[in-house]
Formats: C-alpha cells, structure tokens, sequence
C-alpha cells in the first residue's frame, strides 16, 4: 500500500504543467517590471509579473489590495525601485518578514524630494546610466536567488547594458546644441534626467499629480514663466494636465508632453520599449528646446 501511494505521488507530480515548478518573481510596478523582463528573457522557469496593475503609473499614495497580498504571499522574490517609491514597504514587512527583496535604488546618487511627501525624489529610472545601475541590482538579486540562472541572467544584463550605454550617448548627443535648457515639468519626474543632460528645472508645476494650484501657486508660476522668456512647459501622458493648462493659458508658453515610462504600450510589451520611449523624449526636447 505504500508503495501504491509513493507511486501515485509520483505520477502526480509528472503530470503536473511545467509552470507549476515556476518560481515567482513579483516587481513593484512598470519601470521595474520592464527592466527585469530584459533581465529575464528567455529564462524558463521564473514567472514575472507587476504588483500594481499596468495603468497605475508611479507610485503615488498606492495602497495594498487583497490582491496584492495574495500576489506577494506566493512570490520568491520582491523586486521594487526603492528611493522612497514604495511607501507601503512597512505593510510588505510585517506580512511577509521571509520575503527577500532587491533595492533597485541601492548605491544611486539621490536627489532631495520637491514634494515633501519623501525624503528623495524617487523618479531614478528616468536616466540610461541610472537604469544601468538599477538593473546591475536587480541582476544580482536574482542571481542570488536563482544561482542555477546566473549565467543567462548575466548575459541578459551585459546585452541590456550595451543598449542602456547607446541609448545614454545618443540622448547625450542629442541633447548638447539646444537654443535654450529650461523648462517647467507637471511634477518632479525628470530631475534625474535634467541633472544627467545639462537641463534646468525652473519649477515644478503640481508637486503631485493630481494637485491644483492655487491662486498664490499660480502667481508665482506665471511671473516665473514670463521673467524666464516663456519656457515650454510639460506635461505627461499618464495624468490629467489641468494645472499646466492653465499656465499655458494665463503666459502662453507652449505645452509639450515628456513620458515617464511609468505605462506599457497597448498589446504586447516590446523588449526595447524603454529605449522607444526615451527616443520619443529626446524628438520633443529637441522640438519645444529649439
């Protein structure tokens, strides 16, 4: 009889889908979501998927959901981009106190935060030299946690760096002859990149993105933009732009959008999507900057 049993465990376990030996790796949110999908392609036997649904965008004021703790409860690994992104890391901690975490953030310069919700500004992803960094984290996280993976994760990463390096140089090139390098930003999302490229942020126009201006908020702004010669203003895709708007409106400088790479493309995600976007900035710099 217990040879019959040890049998049907067996054949079971044979007949089990490959999937469910998958180990699970969970990412915060898109930006990192996208850089460990490069970091992972090709290699069986790890499923990846975003905690925060695709259209969240950044991760202001986000709460748990039940379906989020059912996704972590079931996870190997926690990927998250750190620098204060994840406010609600205290809740992961005290619910999953075994779960192992990779700080894609770990060893970046960061800048002060703007808002005054965080210490630091959280946006690091928005730069090739700090998304090489970031992803050098994330590979060694999942190294760590997969060793039988090292070597096509490793590869992964030398590939995804290359690109990373090409795509730093020709928005580095692409970027060096402007007419003017300031401009205003719907909220603080691109200082990382002004600060890598030589731009300057004259202000941030909503310290959140749902935020409205006041009518003193709103002064300020419009005197800064006229005294400043009227420097573009942008806004982004992911969120209403009312505030800019209105600015807009009240000096007449131009409005332009800049992407964030915080949202997938509609259908299936493209390897190189954070390069396409980044181009995509780089065409409207060039335009509202020259």
């Amino acid at each position: 009889m217990k040879n019959t049993r040890i049998l049907s465990l067996i054949l079971c376990l044979l007949l089990l889908p490959v999937s469910a030996f998958a180990e699970t790796v969970t990412a915060s949110f898109f930006p990192i979501y996208l850089f460990a999908s490069n970091l992972l392609s090709g290699v069986e036997g790890i499923t990846l998927h975003s905690l925060a649904s695709p259209d969240t965008g950044c991760l202001h004021d986000y709460q748990l959901s039940s379906g989020d703790l059912k996704a972590l409860s079931s996870s190997d690994l926690f990927l998250i981009n750190g620098a204060g992104m994840e406010s609600f890391l205290s809740s992961v901690f005290e619910a999953f106190p075994d779960l192992p975490l990779v700080d894609a953030s770990e060893g970046i310069e960061l800048l002060p935060s703007e808002s005054g919700e965080t210490e630091f500004n959280a946006h690091i992803w928005l730069t090739p030299d700090n998304a090489v960094r970031m992803s050098e984290n994330l590979a060694r996280g999942l190294i760590k946690a997969f060793p039988d993976k090292e070597a096509a994760i490793q590869a992964n990463l030398d590939n995804w760096t290359e690109r990373l390096q090409a795509l730093d140089l020709e928005l580095e090139e692409g970027l060096k002859d402007l007419k003017r390098r300031d401009l205003l930003t719907f909220h603080e999302a691109f200082p990382y990149f002004a600060q890598r490229y030589g731009l300057q942020v004259l202000a941030v126009i909503a310290k959140e993105p749902d935020d409205a201006l006041s009518t003193g908020e709103l002064a300020r702004l419009v005197s800064l933009v006229q005294k400043n010669n009227l420097p573009p203003l942008f806004t982004e895709p992911q969120y209403p732009a009312l505030a800019a708007e209105v600015l807009s409106r009240e000096t007449g400088a131009p409005l332009y959008k800049l992407d964030p790479c915080v949202t997938p493309p509609e259908g299936e995600l493209p390897p190189d999507w954070y390069e396409t976007v980044m181009r995509s900035n780089l065409s409207v710099l060039r335009e509202a900057l020259n």
